[in-house]
């Protein structure tokens, strides 16, 4: 509530117009200042700001692009709070900066955006995955990542591609969370799948075991066993450690987890008991092309980093943002743009306190930096730079990788151009577009519990309502159907065909038999179609619609 109701004060200071005075009015400037908004003392963070300080380097001193301005970055840190993020992006407006690499998280995403919506800075978000930050609500938002709407097709893709109709998701309660689990139900859907059972966990670092238990156990009970992990690294190594203890990660069990494992994985050396905890896990990794480029900046990232800080997806898109951000500035020059800003004589009027209202500047020509950004075509680290009409990223791709050991191995990629593939996205980029199943492949996969075999994905679940099956307790043709003396059970080619036809089915349907006669002489069907009411005849034929139940004329279901 508190988000809610700051975010119209921003309007109220910053209007749709502005109506002051120009300053630092200059056509090719010698300094051209630019901030940076992430979470420094994160995985990402780290890796991003080396990653943003060398492409700051290496523009400066080409001569080619710029020619003579410099580019002067200017770091804070959000520590993915939406309110610190606000008040950092409210600094970095007194400085008269051009456009922010970041932020990193969604939550400030969704707050900064307002202010960067106001004051015409664009924001270049390396980091941002939440798939509902759109063009249209935040026209100055620009990723230069990939969306998580891609990523949660890739995983729908999978889950399909296994034949498995059904999944759990764990998620974190934040707007990457919901977000991400939002698009991951509607990708679902689309291929005839479903979210059987989703639960949050708190975004708070803390979070104690016995809540993580709690939840597990909740998950286990559940028909399901295709879980999906779309949370933060701290909390995604506990949801591991807990399920291990429990025993859900053994066979039987599948665990599907998003990009935030593959950048850990890239990033640091785990330690051996938070890798044992995770045998058979499938992740999705942002892929990136192989070039001599990617190669020559990982040699040099080693050197610079002596080995101690892998580099992950992300900071390699941050980079790109750099060179990017240059890019269009140099378009921007040739252009006729200036660096200007108008100061809004309204804020003006607002001041007092500490506030300093009157420092916040329009950036003039912002919408034409805008659209040099959006216009981008060029070829970085991370492959073609260039948007589509949806302002995403071209060749959305994905690694799909299985942790196996202490490492893990490529089982294959996913991208929306063809698919699933063994055969990484760049090879198929010039074939003719074929999204048939039949060319879907990807390489075997070592799932929990070190078999082969891939799992049924589902278990009858031990809460689940059972579908009562009226059985008619005959007095001849007993071959059929019969019950069995001094027990509940009934026997006979109806009840083998049905249970057969149970076994066949891709999800679990806990049913019961039930009775209908005394076993001397033979019931009146009559009467047992008269006993389902008109309410249960409706729900019987959703149930039948959607689990494409065989009936046998012999038996016929109460509710």
């Amino acid at each position: 509530m508190k988000t809610i109701w700051f975010l119209p004060l921003v309007f109220l200071y910053f209007g749709l117009f502005s109506f002051g005075y120009c300053k630092n009015v200059s056509a090719r400037p010698a300094v051209v200042n630019v901030g940076a908004l992430f979470t420094l003392d994160s995985t990402i963070g780290r890796v991003a700001k080396i990653a943003i300080e060398e492409a700051v380097k290496d523009v400066n001193s080409n001569s080619s692009i710029l020619h003579g301005t410099k580019l002067n970055i200017t770091m804070q840190s959000s520590n993915c709070s939406g309110f610190i993020g606000m008040v950092e992006a409210l600094r970095f407006m007194e400085t008269d900066i051009v456009a922010i690499i970041g932020p990193q998280c969604s939550t400030v995403a969704h707050i900064v955006s307002y202010v960067s919506n106001e004051l015409q800075v664009p924001l270049l978000s390396f980091g941002v995955t939440d798939p509902t930050l759109s063009s249209l609500q935040y026209p100055f938002f620009v990723r230069t990542t990939q969306s998580d709407s891609f990523q949660m097709t890739a995983v729908a893709e999978m889950v399909s591609y296994y034949g498995w109709k059904a999944v759990s998701v764990i998620f974190v309660d934040n707007e990457y969370g919901r977000n991400g689990v939002s698009a991951l139900n509607d990708k679902l859907a689309e291929r005839r799948c479903r979210i059987s059972y989703k639960s949050g966990i708190p975004p708070e670092s803390g979070v104690n075991t016995g809540y993580v238990m709690d939840l597990l156990v909740k998950v286990a009970l559940m028909e399901s066993r295709v879980i999906v992990l779309h949370v933060s690294p701290s909390l995604g190594f506990q949801v591991f450690s807990v399920a291990k203890y429990l025993g859900m990660m053994g066979n039987g069990y599948v665990w599907i987890a998003t990009d935030w494992l593959a950048y850990m994985l890239d990033s640091a050396s785990l330690p051996s008991d938070t890798l044992e905890s995770m045998q058979g896990v499938l992740v999705l990794r942002q892929h990136i092309p192989e070039s001599d480029r990617k190669k020559n900046f990982l040699s040099r990232w080693k050197n610079l980093t002596g080995g101690s800080l892998g580099m992950n997806s992300y900071g390699l898109y941050a980079y790109d943002s750099v060179w990017l951000l240059a890019h269009a500035i140099e378009s921007f020059f040739n252009q006729g743009g200036k660096i200007s800003f108008s100061n809004d004589s309204r804020l003006k009027t607002m001041e007092g306190g500490n506030l300093h209202l009157g420092a916040m500047s329009i950036f003039d020509d912002g919408m034409l930096l805008l659209g040099n950004i959006l216009q981008s075509n060029l070829v970085g680290l991370t492959g073609p730079l260039k948007f589509n009409s949806d302002r995403s990223l071209i060749h959305a791709a994905y690694d799909i990788i299985n942790v196996i050991g202490t490492g893990f191995r490529m089982i294959g990629y996913w991208s929306n151009y063809s698919g699933l593939s063994k055969e990484p996205p760049e090879t198929l980029y010039a074939q003719p577009f074929n999204r048939s199943s039949t060319i879907q492949h990807l390489h075997s996969v070592i799932w929990p519990g070190e078999t082969l075999s891939k799992p049924r994905g589902w278990v009858f679940p031990n809460n689940g309502k059972l579908l009562k099956i009226g059985v008619p307790n005959r007095a001849s043709y007993r071959e059929f159907v019969s019950k069995v003396r001094g027990s509940d059970m009934f026997q006979g080619f109806c009840i083998d065909v049905f249970t057969a036809a149970v076994n066949l089915l891709p999800y679990a349907v806990p049913y019961q038999f039930v009775a209908f006669g005394d076993g001397h002489k033979n019931p009146s069907y009559t009467q047992l179609v008269d006993s389902i009411t008109t309410g249960l005849a409706t729900l019987l034929l959703s149930q039948i619609e959607q689990r494409l139940w065989i009936f046998h004329n012999h038996m016929l279901p109460l509710d």
